[in-house]
């Protein structure tokens, strides 16, 4: 709510009208009872901001009513006072809450900083009062952790398995520290953490999350049918995202160029036992007479040979020389001639 200080101050001089009249022969009295008035209209439209150095709150949120003492037309006061000013989310958290940091809370609100007056400390450290650790809050704990130190890539959802018990502290605790770490599980899929927590430098338990990890991974799915022999392409499948239990092969890529092995239905999820590398056409036929050639840097021999099998290219074929007859093992070439391998 922001307040008009011209409409406040035309508002006060209409009341002051009477005692203006009244008073209009003492020009002394008239000017004290105006500057005892634009006093009174400019503390109504001031908001009165004071800052301890340090409060204790209960509950997570924090609002401007909960760590400073607000002071002030009372609508001000009470829209002030219910301001957000974040949340300590995790148990032994703090919060340091400085002024510049306040007038931009009050601003976006509509609360101008030539509207507040503020006192006390330049900043407050906010402290949660806590007597128990619930065990939503293990669990985001446990989950946060997990977003800091991911045991793996795309993953997606953590789902704990196991509802840790609530943790009742002892006392009053000054200085709680909670410390997540990893712990070591024998099920694939699962990772476990471990909570300690210690207030004061002792220990005040330990609760142990095994977590389900949900994996981004995809699948190809047929648009429309694809007949046996027929290569994948960006036309006939498209690519689906998909939560999985287990991660996706770092090398993973769309698997366009294969080939169907089977006829494949529209809406079908192609499987690694549906499709296969397709294969480069025969180009040395068996009994087929082939160029024997060995190319050097200034050098070229070639010589004719029999291709003893058929191969494609890059294979390996048998060849008998035409010469000498005698058989050496040779690599195909793109072109059909073959290099011997010596």
């Amino acid at each position: 709510m922001i307040y008009d200080l011209r409409i406040m101050i035309a508002g006060a001089l209409v009341t002051l009208v009477p005692q203006l009249l009244a008073a209009s022969a003492d020009p002394n009295q008239k000017s004290e009872i105006i500057n005892h008035k634009l006093e009174e209209v400019a503390a109504a439209s001031t908001l009165q901001v004071h800052l301890p150095r340090e409060v204790t709150v209960q509950g997570r949120l924090l609002t401007l009513g909960q760590v400073s003492v607000v002071r002030g037309d009372p609508a001000l006061v009470a829209t002030a006072a219910q301001i957000g000013l974040g949340q300590l989310s995790m148990p032994g958290q703090k919060a340091i809450l400085d002024r510049p940091t306040i007038l931009s809370r009050l601003a976006s609100q509509g609360i101008p900083a030539a509207q507040v007056r503020l006192t006390g400390a330049e900043a407050v450290t906010v402290h949660r009062f806590q007597k128990t650790i619930s065990a939503e809050e293990f669990i985001e704990m446990g989950k946060t952790f997990l977003r800091q130190h991911p045991p793996g890539p795309s993953i997606s959802a953590m789902i704990p398995t196991v509802k840790p018990k609530e943790l009742v502290l002892p006392g009053q605790v000054a200085d709680l520290q909670v410390t997540p770490r990893y712990i070591r599980t024998a099920a694939r899929g699962y990772v476990a953490v471990q909570i300690v927590v210690t207030g004061d430098g002792k220990e005040c338990g330990v609760r142990e999350i095994p977590f389900r990890l949900k994996y981004q991974g995809h699948r190809v799915v047929t648009v429309k049918e694809i007949p046996e022999g027929t290569a994948l392409t960006a036309e006939n499948v498209k690519i689906e995202t998909v939560e999985s239990d287990q991660p996706e092969p770092a090398n993973w890529k769309p698997p366009y160029g294969l080939v169907a092995v089977r006829k494949l239905a529209a809406d079908t999820e192609v499987r690694g036992d549906m499709t296969n590398t397709a294969e480069s056409p025969v180009v040395v036929l068996r009994n087929e007479a082939v160029v024997i050639r060995i190319q050097r840097p200034e050098l070229v021999v070639t010589a004719m040979g029999i291709a003893l099998q058929e191969a494609r290219a890059g294979e390996y074929v048998k060849v008998r020389n035409a010469d000498s007859s005698r058989v050496v093992l040779c690599k195909v070439n793109a072109d059909g001639t073959v290099e011997p391998m010596l």
